[in-house]
C-alpha cells in the first residue's frame, strides 16, 4: 500500500481542485456555481443492471468529459470495493482523470459501518474502514470523503446526535492530517431531518467536518416521537447550507420545459447560491428511470445550466 509520504506528494499538483471562495463574473459562469458529475447517475450502467450498456468504473472521469463535457468527478466507493487495497487500479483511476483534464472532487463512501453506532467497537470499525478511502481522495486530489450519519434511530434525537458525532469527529480527526474534509449527506433517517443533521455538525466542531445537502434525500421513514416521515427539503437544504462543502443536484423527472418536477432547482439554487453565498461544485446525481442514464445527466446539466445563465444575468 502506498505510503503517507507517496499520498501526499502525489496529490500536491491536485490541491487546485479545493474550493475557494471566488469573485462572481457574469463573464465566467463557473465563477457563480461549477457542475460536476456523480458516478451514481450511472449506477445502472456501471453495476451491469437494469439493462443499461456495461460501463467500466476505471474510465468515469474519460465519460463525464467525453460525453458530456464535464470535467469534475464525484466517485462512489460501491463501484471499487474488490479494488479498495490496490494501488495499481488507484494510480490508473488517477491517470484517466489527469488524461482528460478531469477534477476528483469527492468521493461517496457506503456500506462501512455506521458511523453512529451505538455499540462503541462497531462505531470505531466504522471510522477506521473509511481510512482507506480518505487516501483515496488525497491521492486522486478530492477535497473530501462523503459518508453517513447512520444509527440506531430508536434511541430517539438527541442520543443518536451524539453517537454520530462521535464517530464523525473521530474521522474527521483522521482526514484532517490528509488534508481533506469529512462530509455527511442526509441519507435517511434522522439524517435527513435537516436540525437534526445541523446539530450533529454543532456537537462535532471540527474544521475538517461538513455536509452535501442533497435535493431530494429527505425522506425520514416512520420514527417515534419525529412527526416528518419527510422533511422539507428547502427547508432542510437551508439548514445544511451554512456547514455545505458540497451540493448534490438530485434529479428524477422532468417536465416538458426542462425543469425538474420534484423540486424547484430555481428555488432551491436561490437558496444555496444566492442566500448562502455557495460558489463551489455541484454535483449532477440523477437518478430517475423514465429517461436514460446519459438523457437524465444531460437534462440536469442543461437545467442547471440554464439557471446559471439566469443567475449571471442579475
Amino acid at each position: 500500500m502506498l505510503s503517507r509520504r507517496d499520498f501526499l506528494a502525489a496529490s500536491v499538483a491536485a490541491t487546485s481542485s479545493v474550493w475557494l471562495p471566488q469573485t462572481t463574473s457574469a463573464a465566467d459562469p463557473e465563477s457563480i456555481f461549477k457542475i460536476s458529475l456523480a458516478q451514481w447517475s450511472h449506477n445502472r450502467a456501471f453495476f451491469g443492471r437494469g439493462g443499461a450498456e456495461k460501463k467500466d468504473p476505471l474510465k468515469f472521469a474519460a465519460i463525464s468529459a467525453k460525453d458530456y463535457g464535464i470535467h469534475a468527478v464525484e466517485y462512489v466507493n460501491q463501484f471499487y470495493m474488490d479494488r479498495k487495497k490496490d494501488d495499481a487500479y488507484l494510480k490508473d483511476l488517477k491517470k484517466v482523470a489527469d488524461d482528460h483534464k478531469v477534477v476528483s472532487v469527492l468521493i461517496m463512501c457506503d456500506r462501512e459501518g455506521n458511523l453512529g453506532d451505538p455499540d462503541e467497537k462497531k462505531r470505531l470499525a466504522a471510522v477506521d474502514n473509511h481510512k482507506r478511502w480518505a487516501e483515496w481522495a488525497k491521492f486522486l486530489g478530492c477535497h473530501s470523503i462523503r459518508v453517513n450519519a447512520a444509527s440506531d434511530w430508536k434511541l430517539g434525537f438527541t442520543e443518536t446526535q451524539k453517537l454520530a458525532a462521535d464517530g464523525l469527529r473521530k474521522l474527521a480527526e483522521f482526514t484532517d492530517t490528509l488534508g481533506i474534509n469529512t462530509i455527511v449527506e442526509n441519507h435517511g433517517g434522522l439524517s435527513s431531518h435537516g436540525g437534526w443533521l445541523a446539530g450533529v455538525m454543532k456537537l462535532v466542531d471540527h474544521k475538517r467536518i461538513g455536509t452535501l445537502p442533497d435535493f431530494g434525500n429527505f425522506r425520514i421513514g416512520k420514527i417515534e416521537g419525529i412527526p416528518e416521515e419527510v422533511y422539507d427539503r428547502y427547508k432542510g437544504v437551508d439548514e445544511l447550507m451554512p456547514y455545505a462543502k458540497g451540493v448534490s443536484a438530485k434529479s428524477h423527472d422532468f417536465n416538458d420545459k426542462g425543469d425538474e418536477i420534484h423540486t424547484d432547482y430555481r428555488k432551491m439554487l436561490e437558496i444555496v447560491v444566492k442566500k448562502h453565498k455557495y460558489n463551489g461544485y455541484i454535483g449532477i446525481e440523477y437518478e430517475g428511470s423514465k429517461l436514460s442514464e446519459a438523457d437524465g445527466i444531460r437534462a440536469t446539466q442543461k437545467l442547471l445550466e440554464t439557471i446559471r445563465a439566469e443567475f449571471a444575468k442579475g
